[in-house]
């Protein structure tokens, strides 16, 4: 069910995209800088694309920036999380270091009640 439902879901975005890219097929001029700072900078920097194209770009460029900012928005999570990690891996080996501790008395009363006798 779950399977048919991201099909659809895949099939009707493909769709929605293919539409939008039939749409927007103009060619569109993208310039670095405008066209009244080219000539004193000497950078005249320009490409023509697909509208289509730009707008897909501009989507897959602003997941990625998305992407990166949380990345580094949650770095102290991820800290936070890897310091917990480390603490539970050092009180689960002392618990365990108490409970070999506790296994072996070394009382000699504790010794004989439990039936192993003296070792003198």
């Amino acid at each position: 069910m779950l399977r048919a439902l991201r099909l659809a879901f895949l099939a009707a975005l493909g769709i929605a995209l293919v539409v939008i890219a039939s749409a927007n097929r103009g060619m569109v001029t993208l310039r670095l800088l405008p066209t009244e700072v080219d000539p004193f900078l000497g950078a005249g920097w320009s490409v023509e694309a697909p509208l289509f194209i730009v707008i897909f770009a501009g989507i897959i460029a602003g997941l990625g920036v998305g992407f990166v900012w949380e990345w580094f928005r949650e770095a102290k999570h991820r800290a936070a999380a890897s310091e917990h990690r480390r603490t539970a891996g050092k009180l689960a080996g002392e618990v365990a270091r108490l409970k070999d501790e506790k296994a072996v008395p070394e009382d000699e009363v504790l010794a004989l009640l439990e039936g192993r006798g003296t070792t003198r």
